[in-house]
């Protein structure tokens, strides 16, 4: 997104904009009108990523526009990041351009932050980085009140946490996440309040148990949990599972089971085409549980053949999208036999043509 796109004073009427494109988009699947959930206009943002660029003496954050990938923009100012990234940009840049061992040959700079104002940062470098700058580190982390990681190619130096622990209130009680660094995060913290009370809200009276594919670090299923008799939550990174695992007992929640398998594997498993072993992790076989709603948070690229042929067989689809023309084609399957009961529109990516999606559909 280029920085000339944020405009805070134009943000509804680029936000109706946005939300009428939708609209027109799953207009054939004859959705009810969209509960819609702005963002903050400026510091939503949670993580940021940026080059640096070596200049003399210089040494500046930078972007590359689409069409000019060659060129780097220096960034001088970060409207849309939160408040302790703002305050760590110039800090931390300050800090680089007066220690020449932090700053030799790095290239790029990540912040990991929070609500709470947890923070991470990871500087990448093109040379191994050696004892001097551990200790050039550590103080750097000391005086920023960070953790810090230091990267390069087959070297990573870990001073402090690898993770941000961050607190999401939903329904008024607070979740604690422990968020890794290069794992997968909502990017916008307030809209993804939203997005879990809105999940919550729709599969409150839904009952039985619930199958969540995709479910990443736990987001939503720690708020989900607690609408459910059980949870099978299923996940193939084994960076998230462990932490949806650690964040699970961390809040004391005990009626869901992480298995670490993919969307095809668990429909496979459904149909009874394969057994897992990891399937034995189940307190009882799967048949035995009574699923009556699927939660599906799939990639960009929606859900595959197999996986929407098995959502179509349950009671419920509760589905969060973040992209909507691969949501309008699982629809277009979904719909012949569910109706969309709830929509809902999560402005996740202000002043971009992003929008996330929500949608309950229920048998016909």
């Amino acid at each position: 997104m280029p920085l000339s796109a944020v405009d805070p004073a134009r943000y509804p009427e680029l936000l109706a904009a946005k939300c009428e494109r939708v609209n027109a988009l799953l207009a054939p699947f004859s959705p009810p009108p969209p509960e819609v959930y702005p963002s903050a206009v400026e510091g939503f943002r949670m993580r940021a990523e940026f080059r640096l660029w070596h200049d003399g003496d210089a040494l500046d954050y930078v972007m590359f526009r689409r069409e000019d990938p060659a060129t780097p923009v220096p960034i001088k100012r970060f409207p849309i990041a939160c408040d302790r990234i703002r305050q760590l940009m110039p800090q931390l840049q300050d800090a680089l351009v007066h220690n020449a061992t932090l700053r030799r040959k790095i290239f790029q700079v990540e912040f990991l932050c929070t609500l709470s104002g947890d923070a991470l940062v990871t500087l990448v470098y093109h040379r191994r980085l050696e004892q001097e700058w551990e200790e050039a580190a550590t103080r750097l982390a000391s005086d920023l009140r960070v953790s810090l990681i230091g990267r390069s190619r087959k070297q990573k130096i870990v001073i402090g946490n690898t993770f941000v622990n961050e607190s999401l209130q939903v329904q008024g009680r607070d979740f604690r996440y422990r968020q890794y660094e290069q794992a997968f995060t909502q990017p916008n913290a307030g809209v993804n309040i939203a997005m879990l009370t809105w999940a919550c809200e729709r599969g409150a009276s839904l009952g039985g148990d619930l199958l969540e594919l995709y479910c990443g670090n736990g987001n939503f299923t720690l708020p989900l949990a607690c609408h459910f008799d059980h949870v099978i939550a299923t996940e193939l990174s084994k960076t998230s599972v462990r932490a949806a695992r650690e964040n699970l007992a961390e809040n004391g929640i005990d009626n869901v089971q992480i298995i670490r398998l993919s969307a095809e594997e668990v429909s496979q498993a459904i149909r009874g085409d394969r057994e897992f072993r990891r399937l034995a992790q189940l307190p009882r076989p799967l048949a035995d549980y009574d699923l009556r709603t699927i939660f599906v948070d799939p990639p960009r690229a929606g859900l595959d053949a197999q996986t929407l042929k098995m959502a179509c067989d349950f009671p419920a689809i509760l589905y969060i999208s973040c992209n909507p023309q691969t949501l309008a084609e699982n629809l277009a399957t979904m719909c012949h036999s569910h109706r969309i009961e709830h929509f809902a529109l999560f402005d996740q990516f202000p002043y971009t043509d992003h929008m996330e999606c929500g949608v309950l559909l229920l048998k016909k």
